[in-house]
């Protein structure tokens, strides 16, 4: 049974994929197809980030506070930072591909949303990691797998971060969101097409398949694991 920190891994694999594939910007002159394929890989990375800062904030952080004597001061830069990024992402769904700022504003949350990453990777976890009973993990991290389900996918900068306000808005707020996204469309693919997958791509096939041990494969063997299961169930 993976635990929180497993759990967060593919979340992190899949967004560092995203900002990888992101970061590279259209040539001059790109394809309204080129174009419209980017806008749909920057609507997944919305969509993922918006479901993981808000289980953050309702079953990461808490225990954060509880369980590190600097949980309190690190709980309160992580979610600063989380909050910096809902209103970048704000502005960013709201942008067509073409629009003056959208490249700005995605560039800003690439650097950003890397930062965020490394800080929670690097000072967070380690000590975390030891306070935690292996039940402990695995309990986290199955609220917080099983509340992706219900988890908004588009960022809410307005509500606070705080768990309590989140568990109890959230699900309204994830309603709407998917009642608009079934509407116009959101998120209906991630611009990647069927072949050259992206390892965050991988990871999400992998996960939907039960294939364990996932979080420390590669992309390559990702692949071939994510192949064979889809061959035995043919």
């Amino acid at each position: 049974m993976p635990d929180i920190f497993d759990v967060l891994t593919e979340d992190h694999e899949e967004v560092k994929d995203l900002l990888a594939k992101l970061e590279k910007r259209p040539r001059r002159g790109a394809s309204g197809d080129q174009m419209a394929k980017r806008k749909k890989m920057v609507e997944q990375l919305i969509i993922e980030e918006s479901k993981h800062e808000a289980l953050e904030e309702m079953h990461f952080w808490p225990v954060v506070r509880d369980k590190l004597t600097d949980g309190d001061k690190l709980a309160d830069k992580a979610t600063e930072q989380e909050q910096e990024a809902k209103e970048v992402l704000a502005k960013l769904d709201k942008l067509d591909s073409g629009a003056s700022q959208f490249e700005k504003l995605l560039a800003e949350f690439v650097e950003s949303g890397r930062e965020h990453i490394q800080f929670e990777e690097t000072q967070v976890w380690p000590n975390l990691r030891k306070a935690l009973t292996k039940k402990e993990a695995t309990e986290i991290g199955k609220r917080f797998r099983d509340g992706k389900k219900k988890a908004p996918t588009r960022p809410h900068p307005s509500t606070p971060p705080r768990p309590e306000m989140l568990k109890a808005t959230g699900p309204a707020a994830a309603a709407v969101d998917k009642a608009r996204d079934a509407a116009t469309g959101r998120g209906s693919g991630n611009g990647a097409g069927t072949t050259g997958q992206t390892k965050a791509e991988l990871y999400k096939q992998a996960r939907e398949l039960g294939i364990e041990g996932r979080s420390s494969m590669n992309k390559e063997e990702l692949g071939r694991r994510v192949a064979a299961a889809q061959r035995k169930r043919k």
